[in-house]
């Protein structure tokens, strides 16, 4: 229904879930397409947010050892479910089963429900009478809040916010997403200046550029 609010027919909305089987990267395509930004730069977006897949593939490559010819087809499934089950089983053998059980039942089920929220989207008329586009943005927010468990975390989600609503009026629709996604290595180089500031003299932290002069007899300046 998300996808239908934004504007996307029966076949595009099924298409989307069949070949971008990532539930965040959806979901914040369709958003920006609601929003009127440029296809390309929602795509450019929701490209972005599927990046961390990419390391969950390298940890699974060494843990699973797929043979070559199946592995094109089992990246489709690296996702956070299939990656959490994989890790979880004692052996290679139960984390090729987790990671294939998990995958193949998530992806019938995700597209199933695709194809019976479209259709339903379809019945009901008019979506933006319903208030579907804000359902998008609702359910990334839904998504993402339960993975901010740490301040670095809090801190890149926060200035992401700051950066996104802030240059939305200024800039076209879609392109605040990409902005905003400076916040990590913002936060991230500030966190490495403030440690690089930060000295260590007889196992405490000294802040003060004079701590070390303080503490030393006064014959040895």
């Amino acid at each position: 229904m998300t996808s239908a609010g934004s504007g996307l027919t029966l076949l595009q909305t099924c298409a989307l879930s069949l070949l971008v089987f990532t539930g965040a990267s959806q979901f914040a395509l369709v958003g920006a397409l609601a929003a009127g930004g440029n296809p390309l730069t929602a795509a450019a977006g929701a490209f972005f947010l599927g990046v961390r897949n990419a390391f969950y593939g390298l940890r699974l490559s060494q843990l699973l050892a797929l043979p070559r010819a199946v592995r094109p087809f089992a990246a489709q499934w690296v996702i956070d479910e299939t990656t959490a089950v994989a890790l979880a089983q004692p052996t290679r053998r139960s984390a090729r089963i987790g990671f294939a059980v998990t995958g193949l039942s998530l992806y019938l089920l995700w597209n199933l429900t695709t194809l019976l929220g479209a259709l339903g989207a379809e019945a009901i008329g008019d979506t933006e009478a319903w208030g579907l586009d804000a359902a998008g943005p609702a359910v990334f927010l839904a998504l993402l809040a339960p993975m901010l468990k740490t301040t670095t975390e809090r801190a890149v989600a926060a200035l992401a916010v700051v950066l996104g609503l802030g240059l939305l009026p200024v800039l076209p629709a879609g392109v605040p997403v990409l902005v905003a996604a400076l916040a990590a290595p913002a936060v991230l180089w500030a966190q490495g200046r403030r440690r690089g500031g930060t000295r260590t003299h007889d196992g405490v932290q000294d802040t003060h550029p004079d701590a070390y002069a303080q503490d030393t007899p006064e014959e040895d300046r």
